[in-house]
C-alpha cells in the first residue's frame, strides 16, 4: 500500500487507523513472543504498558478500554493468575483492591515498550519531522473530538457535534 504519492484518498480514515494500528500490534506481539510472554491476554499489553511506562492507575486504563466490569475482572484475574500482577487489599480503604506489577509484569511491559518504539522508529525513518508532527497533531485532535462527543453524550444534548 505504501507509495510516496499515495495518501489513500479513497480509504476512510477509520479504516486507515484500524489497519495502521496493526503495525503496533504485530510489533508488540513479536516482542512478547521473544520474551516468552505469549500467554498475555488481549488488552494485557495496554494495561501493563500503561501501568509501567505511563504510570497510569490500572483503574483508569481499564476505563479507557471501555470493556464491561465482567471483562475487566476477567482480564485482571488472568493477569494475576499468570503472574503479571498482584492484587492486594488497599491498606487505606479495605473495600478497594490495589494492583501492582510483578517482576514478570514489568518485563512484559518492557517488551510492549520495545514493540512500540520499534514502530515509532520505523515511522520516523519514513516521514519528515513535520509530517510526523502533523500525524501526531491529527491524532490528538481526533482524541479531542472523541472527548467532546463523550461530554455531549453525558449531558444528553446534541450540542455542536450532534450531526455526528
Amino acid at each position: 500500500m505504501a507509495n510516496d504519492d499515495d495518501t489513500a484518498p479513497g480509504i476512510p480514515i477509520p479504516a486507515l487507523l484500524r489497519h495502521a494500528r496493526g503495525a503496533f500490534s504485530l510489533s508488540i506481539r513479536n516482542e512478547l513472543r521473544e520474551g516468552a510472554f505469549e500467554d498475555l491476554p488481549a488488552n494485557g499489553p495496554y494495561l501493563l504498558g500503561g501501568m509501567a511506562t505511563q504510570q497510569v492507575a490500572a483503574s483508569q486504563l481499564i476505563r479507557e478500554l471501555g470493556v464491561s466490569k465482567q471483562a475487566a475482572s476477567q482480564l485482571v484475574d488472568t493477569l494475576v493468575l499468570r503472574g503479571y500482577l498482584t492484587r492486594q487489599v488497599d491498606p487505606l480503604d479495605r473495600r478497594r483492591m490495589t494492583l501492582e506489577l510483578t517482576a514478570r509484569g514489568r518485563a512484559a511491559a518492557l517488551a510492549v515498550r520495545d514493540g512500540v518504539e520499534a514502530i515509532d522508529a520505523a515511522l520516523a525513518e519514513r516521514l519528515l519531522p513535520e509530517e510526523l508532527r502533523g500525524l501526531r497533531r491529527g491524532l490528538v485532535e481526533l482524541i479531542s473530538i472523541k472527548e467532546e462527543l463523550e461530554e455531549v453524550g453525558r449531558s444528553g444534548g446534541l450540542g455542536e457535534l450532534g450531526a455526528f
